[in-house]
């Protein structure tokens, strides 16, 4: 579905992404973690060229994404951001339908009440502009609006950071049922290791720009993924130790 083919951007000196190559299968549900800074939203954002690489290539299918245009390339692919970035002056049916809209297909009223029962939001809301929403209910906008498209690809920048930790756990269980529902291939970025293994059937670790882990969730846990990784697996493991303990 997805491959990093020696992909480099820099700022300045900095090598922000420094010679990923990488292959996604058509399925999976790939969190990259890493530190602020390690490259992680770079990398995802030259797929859908919001970042363009300075060297190396990123394909969707086998098709270069630099020799697609941006319209079709877009539509290809469903885009989630932690600022959710919805148009205040919209409703939410408006800003859940912008995509289709655009491309010449607006969206049906009964189909935009479907896609707001897919994200568990009641179909009235559709009238509603979003400062009327909480935080929790625009993001679940943001993922319907993501998906209006019908796309195969998600992409996910930070997108659950901004919420309560009960909103979060609900909307990142929602989305993975998603994914397994509707067959997508889904890359989430996050710094939170915790969710990472919870959500995700591969997890990639960057620092400095590289890929410096590749495993499964029951890998990471094992132990394996070399130091860089199991310093991001004690935190929530740490965690887990110190409920327990509390729980006796």
């Amino acid at each position: 579905m997805l491959e990093f083919d020696r992909v480099t951007r820099c700022y300045g000196a900095i090598a922000a992404v420094d010679g990923v190559s990488l292959a996604v299968a058509q399925g999976e549900f790939v969190a990259l973690v890493g530190a602020s800074g390690s490259g992680k939203s770079t990398l995802l954002k030259t797929v859908n060229r919001l970042v363009e690489p300075d060297e190396g290539v990123v394909r969707i299918e086998g098709e270069e994404v630099a020799g697609l245009p941006l319209p079709q390339l877009r539509r290809r692919i469903g885009y989630v951001f932690q600022e959710i970035g919805l148009f205040p002056h919209l409703t939410v049916g408006d800003n859940l339908g912008i995509g289709p809209r655009l491309a010449g297909a607006p969206l049906a009223r009964d189909t935009v009440a479907a896609m707001l029962a897919r994200v568990d939001l009641d179909p009235v809301m559709a009238q509603r502009l979003p400062g009327a929403l909480s935080g929790g209910q625009r993001q679940r906008v943001g993922v319907a609006r993501a998906l209006a498209t019908e796309p195969r690809l998600l992409l996910m920048d930070e997108p659950f950071g901004a919420l309560d930790p009960v909103t979060r756990d609900a909307l990142g269980r929602r989305v993975r049922a998603l994914h397994d529902d509707l067959g997508m291939t889904t890359i989430m970025v996050t710094h939170d290791m915790a969710e990472a293994l919870l959500l995700a059937s591969r997890v990639l670790v960057m620092e400095a720009g590289r890929i410096v882990a590749d495993e499964t969730p029951e890998a990471l846990l094992a132990g394996a993924g070399g130091a860089s990784a199991q310093v991001l697996v004690a935190v929530p493991r740490e965690q887990a130790r110190r409920l327990a303990g509390l729980a006796r």
